[in-house]
């Protein structure tokens, strides 16, 4: 693939584009966690089982997933310009079907198309920064991540409070929304050629059917699933050790820089999420709060989360990777262990504890990023960068079905945190121990593969 320089913009045009990547990246991501409370709503209205209706998000994000990976290589070859404005399109057409909708099966069409427009949106954000503005990526990245980090926590409220007023048909009307940036994004993004390159559709194809079979297997326990998951991520490894041009460069894989990062990424994003599927529920059993106030519960976080990111990717910029990483990681630890020790108290107690980890997301999700662009040749940043996010999606899906089945255990008796109260509390305290022990894993992990890195590559 031949190397092409990047277009160079000025100072008021990156401001411009980051603030307009946050508006439209804050829709996509309220998009997904504003239909949360509104299953219940959709099954009652259309007379579906729970299994029936998880599809209007596991499709969703089935989609999402596999789109974050399709747009990071397509960005390697085609003008993200062009990507963007197809995506955008794509996500409100799918947004005004689903406002449509009078049947489950268009709604699940209108869902699904929405999620092959919305994949370019987290997707680009990330690779925007380190193609068009290199000297100051740290400080994008963190902005970006805290974006992400604070509209999770806003989307559940919102759809709160507009499915509760109107219908959850409106909750749509956020990515109709989207349109509008379409015409400055045009303007503000620079002309790119088409690169040299190719997609390598086969291998495209059986890495989608890979993660299809994973997700499925996640979301439903289908050892069928497992066992097709299992056969298409072989074929793919076929694929990529024996084609010219495979879908992912078996180079980058070996790189133990470049996977350590990803992995590390992983399981910050698996504390991450873990906590924010398991605090509603945690909310609803312990202390009987309504939708809207686990919603509340968890805004501190979310908007502590956007002021200490953008903090964060300006530290990125001046310290390097490396120590906001070990910083973000150390934050989730101290976290979980509040959260397991004072899980029986107050709700305000929780929140403040919930804080704490809440902030550590952009810090990890920013600092790896960059740590990525460092990593990856320049004309593999589209890839490299869109299995970074294929794998945080993932993780969300991964970590939602195995806490589920951890809480659906019962009578457990034996209390892993000496600080905590024992009682109807302990599952959640001990789930929240093995979130800290997870996060302990991947500091340790990562800062015995990275320490010196940074001295030996540069920031």
């Amino acid at each position: 693939m031949t190397e092409t320089s990047s277009p160079t913009l000025k100072q008021a045009q990156k401001n411009k584009l980051t603030l307009l990547l946050c508006i439209i990246l804050t829709f996509t991501v309220m998009n997904g966690t504003m239909f949360n409370v509104a299953i219940p709503d959709i099954a009652e209205e259309f007379g579906l089982l729970p299994s029936e209706v998880s599809w209007v998000m596991t499709g969703y994000i089935l989609v999402f997933a596999i789109g974050s990976l399709m747009y990071g290589k397509l960005a390697d070859i085609y003008p993200i310009k062009t990507l963007l404005t197809i995506g955008i399109i794509l996500f409100a057409s799918g947004a005004a079907l689903g406002f449509l909708s009078q049947s489950y099966p268009m709604l699940l069409a209108a869902r699904t198309l929405q999620a092959m427009g919305g994949a370019t949106i987290p997707a680009l954000s990330f690779i925007i920064p380190a193609r068009f503005m290199p000297n100051e990526r740290g400080k994008v990245f963190g902005i970006v991540a805290s974006t992400v980090a604070f509209a999770s926590g806003a989307g559940p409220i919102a759809g709160g409070v507009v499915g509760g007023a109107l219908d959850w048909r409106f909750l749509f009307i956020f990515s109709i929304l989207s349109l509008i940036a379409i015409p400055f994004l045009r303007k503000w993004l620079p002309n790119e050629e088409k690169r040299d390159g190719k997609v390598d559709i086969v291998g495209a194809v059986l890495i989608a059917l890979s993660i299809t079979g994973l997700l499925l297997f996640i979301t439903d326990g289908s050892l069928y699933a497992l066992v097709f998951a299992i056969v298409t991520a072989l074929l793919f490894g076929w694929r990529t050790v024996t084609y010219e041009q495979p879908f992912i460069q078996p180079s980058m894989l070996k790189n133990r820089y470049y996977t350590s990062a990803i992995i590390t990424s992983f399981l910050g994003t698996v504390a991450m999420f873990g906590m924010i599927f398991v605090i509603p529920i945690m909310a609803r059993d312990l202390y009987s709060l309504s939708t809207v106030q686990i919603g509340l519960l968890l805004f501190p976080g979310a908007m502590a989360a956007g002021i200490i990111g953008q903090f964060g990717g300006k530290l990125i910029d001046r310290k390097g990777s490396y120590p906001v990483t070990r910083i973000g990681f150390t934050l989730v630890i101290i976290g979980t262990i509040l959260i397991s020790t004072f899980t029986g108290f107050p709700p305000w107690i929780i929140a403040l504890c919930i804080l704490v980890q809440y902030i550590a997301f952009p810090l990890i999700q920013s600092s790896t990023a960059n740590l990525l662009t460092i990593i990856i040749p320049k004309e593999k940043t589209g890839v490299g960068i869109g299995l970074f996010n294929l794998l945080n999606f993932l993780a969300g899906a991964i970590s939602s079905a195995v806490f589920g089945s951890i809480l659906d255990l019962s009578n457990v008796s034996t209390l892993l945190n000496p600080l905590a109260q024992n009682g109807e509390n302990t599952i959640y305290a001990n789930l929240f121990i093995g979130l800290a022990l997870l996060s302990i894993t991947a500091l340790l992990f990562f800062s015995f593969i990275f320490k010196g890195f940074e001295n030996n590559k540069g920031k």
